[in-house]
């Protein structure tokens, strides 16, 4: 599994201590930015995480802004990406079980580091549960 990282300057600190839990858990990762504490649009970032997913280059995405909401409502007007908020364990797992999201945003100013790790290992190890209803619903989410 490779996961996309990307962040604004309000989610640096975080994407951070995201990029050593994954160094530590043996999961290759790319970054794709930004770099630094500089101010900085999320948008950017939000949008070549999710190529990253789509082009095939990465399975799952991390996204962090200061709220997480911003970088997620970029993430998910591309066509394919379900990027969802999580502030707590149990909508990382429901969000992989029932909307199979792809992307994983977090408030870098919201969520602190410790809950932030759980967050993502909850994540990244609950898969799809591949329910009709499920299936059926993302069909939707995905027809304009």
């Amino acid at each position: 599994m490779k996961i996309a990282l990307g962040c604004d300057h309000g989610g640096f600190e975080l994407k951070q201590e995201i990029m050593k839990h994954l160094e530590e858990r043996n999961i290759e990762y790319k970054d794709y930015g930004c770099h630094s504490t500089q101010s900085t649009d999320y948008p950017i970032y939000a949008k070549k995480v999710a190529h990253g997913i789509l082009d095939g280059e990465c399975e799952l995405g991390i996204l962090v802004c200061g709220t997480g909401i911003g970088i997620s409502i970029t993430a998910n007007k591309i066509k394919g990406i379900r990027a969802a908020v999580c502030t707590d364990c149990f909508t990382a797992e429901a969000t992989r079980l029932h909307n199979d999201a792809n992307i994983l945003a977090l408030g870098g100013r919201v969520v602190g580091p410790g809950l932030a790790l759980k967050i993502v290992d909850t994540f990244l190890d609950t898969p799809f549960s591949g329910d009709e209803r499920h299936i059926r619903r993302i069909a939707q989410i995905e027809t304009e």
